[in-house]
């Protein structure tokens, strides 16, 4: 434990960890088997993300005196340990689909073809795909072993060829691509008795690799991949467009420098040396492979049987917002909380829809993170505009990967007359709140919406999060008082800001969370039960894990929930002993934030977009706000609680950080988003 630190666990460890989980969920076999290759899918994608966003950050550190990384809370072995933990889930993922999902498929008639001899009926087939199809996006190219300019590109499939031309002894590199970013990864064959047939580009390109080479003799063909460093290097301070900035630096994402090089198994080693050479790569990047990377393009495995995916899933309407169509009228009687996705998202999409049209609306405000790709918030935001109603929008162009779809929107929204606010020197705006003003014959009316995850139509069918659309004078005026803030960027005085019923980092989030843990401890002291519930993504900031700690030392009991990152340490004698943190991975991403310091009747329930990250607490513009009307925080009580209770798809991570299934009664399991489900409908 390192001096006046709290004990943490690394994050990146914890991170692998959380990964792992989904490799678990791949590998429940009473799973639809589609479903199964998907998990396999989303744990390839993450881990092409970590690789890209966080490894080279490893890597750095493990270059640095044993000083600096101890003050940096880093183990001295930290990057052995992460290396080794690859290794471990890398050969899990491998048996796992080798030994299990293939032959799952099988049994089901489905035949991958998956470093498996090609029926002699299909060869045909395939050498008309790779002619018709696959010809025309083939790039090969010799590497001239004294100037070599080839360079692979992010994340993109090649082959490596070794060439013997005929009559010469030396041999000759030639990189391939394997464009499965511009054709479909899987190609269905003929039937043949009775089975379906699935074969992969990769494979398609191997057996026709000879028409690219006349005159040659292949001698052996390898895959490769590589991942770059994708982190944006921003200055902390601007000068000039920050719009220009961002995308001249996204021009460099995708040739960035390498952060993982990955190899078939079986290449030989020097031409393992010679490629790391050219590529720039280091020992500490390079990784052994299978025969086929890229694996998160399993999301595309073709869907033969319906009956093999998880069944359809219908949200619950609302019935006030369908019975008089105007969700203004609605919110004028009652606050409004809904719970993504099991509830349907039209009334966020009705609150913009609404008043871009309303003739009575004279202001919209909003802050974007992650937009849909065609977004109807978006397009209503710019309907607002050309009706002629003031809209203001912030937009957040430093969101990591969706830079470029929020540029292209931003853009689109000035030209139809939205007032555009950019980001704020060294902090990401991360909040979801938006802001209607409306005309009433008793004067102006605010009409105010607070989401835990993004205003994004798609995300929200498949990512668990909580929308609370509401009058409240107190929130609403603290609302514009933040977008005044956030227009006024870092020339507005902080001092002079006092929210009332918002929570905002930056400003009284932290002081908040202090002030809860101290009443949570004044009750056990008192001789009553102190409880401190929290549904996150990640909890990594030190204070804020101190802070827990300390409520666990006196007594109070600490429920966490925590999707991914978790730096705390639970279970641990003397410091931690009152704390229990599970993870949940299931059909729906677990995305919301929730905060319940206290017991029942007493107790205060939070939700908002913060996780407990330092980057969340102290680099960001982040809002929460409590549930006042008791129906509604009951009904949040009630969807925590429901998570708790979990039996199928929890997991508790224990005082070494590994996790351990909360089974009970096989027979008698409880699924909470299943739980979940069925609440709202029998609240409905």
């Amino acid at each position: 434990m390192i001096s006046n630190m709290p004990m943490l666990y690394n994050r990146d460890l914890s991170w692998l960890g959380f990964n792992f989980r989904i490799l678990m969920e791949a590998a429940e076999r009473q799973l639809p088997l589609f479903e199964r290759i998907r998990f396999l899918s989303i744990y390839s994608s993450n881990m092409n993300e970590f690789f890209r966003v966080r490894y080279p950050s490893i890597v750095a550190l493990s270059k640095l005196g044993r000083k600096t990384r101890m003050s940096a809370s880093s183990d001295e072995d930290i990057l052995e340990k992460i290396q080794a933990e690859i290794s471990r889930q890398s050969d899990i993922y491998k048996a796992l689909l080798n030994n299990e999902i293939i032959n799952d498929l099988e049994k089901a008639g489905i035949v991958l073809y998956w470093n498996s001899p090609v029926l002699n009926e299909h060869l045909p087939e395939i050498k008309e795909l790779f002619l018709s199809k696959v010809l025309s996006f083939m790039r090969p190219v010799f590497i001239d072993k004294e100037d070599s300019q080839f360079m692979p590109a992010n994340n993109k499939l090649y082959f490596v060829v070794t060439l013997r031309q005929a009559g010469q002894t030396s041999t000759q590199l030639a990189i391939v691509n394997i464009p499965s970013n511009k054709l479909s990864r899987f190609f269905t064959l003929p039937e043949v008795a009775g089975a379906k047939y699935v074969i992969l580009i990769d494979d398609v390109i191997r057996l026709n690799l000879q028409c690219l080479f006349p005159g040659y003799d292949i001698e052996s063909i390898y895959s490769i991949k590589l991942n770059r460093d994708a982190e944006l290097r921003l200055a902390d301070e601007y000068s000039g467009d920050l719009l220009n900035k961002i995308e001249k630096q996204l021009a460099k994402r995708d040739v960035g420098p390498a952060s993982r090089f990955m190899f078939e198994e079986g290449m030989p080693r020097n031409i393992q040396l010679y490629l790391a050479g050219l590529f720039g790569v280091k020992h500490d990047e390079m990784f052994v492979g299978g025969r086929y990377h890229n694996l998160d393009d399993l999301k595309d495995f073709p869907v033969f049987d319906k009956s093999m995916e998880f069944p359809p899933f219908k949200p619950v309407g609302s019935k006030d917002i369908l019975d008089c169509g105007d969700i203004f009228q609605v919110m004028n009687t009652k606050d409004i909380l809904l719970h993504l996705p099991y509830e349907s998202y039209s009334p966020v999409l009705s609150f913009f829809n609404q008043a871009a049209v309303d003739p009575d609306v004279t202001e919209i405000y909003i802050t974007l993170y992650r937009a849909a790709a065609g977004s109807h918030i978006v397009n209503a935001l710019i309907s607002a505009a050309q009706n002629g109603k003031k809209v203001t929008a912030f937009i957040e162009l430093k969101a990591r990967f969706d830079e470029e779809n929020n540029i292209k929107w931003s853009r689109l929204m000035e030209e139809a007359g939205v007032k555009i606010l950019y980001s704020i020197p060294k902090i990401k705006v991360h909040s979801k709140i938006g802001l209607v003003c409306k005309r009433s014959p008793q004067g102006t009316v605010k009409y105010g919406i607070l989401s835990t995850g993004n205003f994004n139509e798609i995300t929200a069918r498949f990512y668990t999060d909580h929308v609370l659309l509401t009058t409240d004078p107190l929130i609403t005026a603290d609302m514009l008082q933040l977008f005044d803030y956030l227009s006024k960027k870092h020339k507005a005085d902080k001092e002079l800001i006092h929210f009332e019923s918002l929570y905002v980092s930056q400003f009284n989030l932290v002081l908040y969370f202090i002030k809860q843990v101290d009443r949570q401890i004044e009750n056990v002291k008192e001789g009553g039960e102190g409880l401190i519930r929290i549904k996150v993504n990640n909890l990594e900031e030190p204070f804020i894990i101190e802070q827990l700690y300390r409520a666990s030392e006196n007594g109070v009991k600490v429920n966490l929930i925590v999707r991914s990152i978790c730096c705390l340490i639970p279970g641990k004698q003397g410091v931690s002993e009152n704390i229990i943190v599970k993870r949940i991975v299931g059909r729906f991403l677990e995305h919301s934030r929730i905060f319940i310091f206290g017991k029942d009747d007493e107790s205060e329930v939070l939700m908002g977009s913060a996780d407990l990250m330092t980057r969340n607490l102290h680099a960001r513009i982040e809002v929460c706000t409590a549930i006042k009307d008791e129906v509604l925080k009951k009904e949040m009580l009630s969807y925590f609680e429901l998570q708790w209770a979990d039996t199928a798809k929890a997991v508790v991570l224990n005082e070494c950080m590994e996790q351990e299934r909360c089974l009970t009664d096989e027979t008698n399991q409880i699924e909470a988003q299943s739980a979940i489900y069925e609440f709202v409908q029998n609240r409905k």
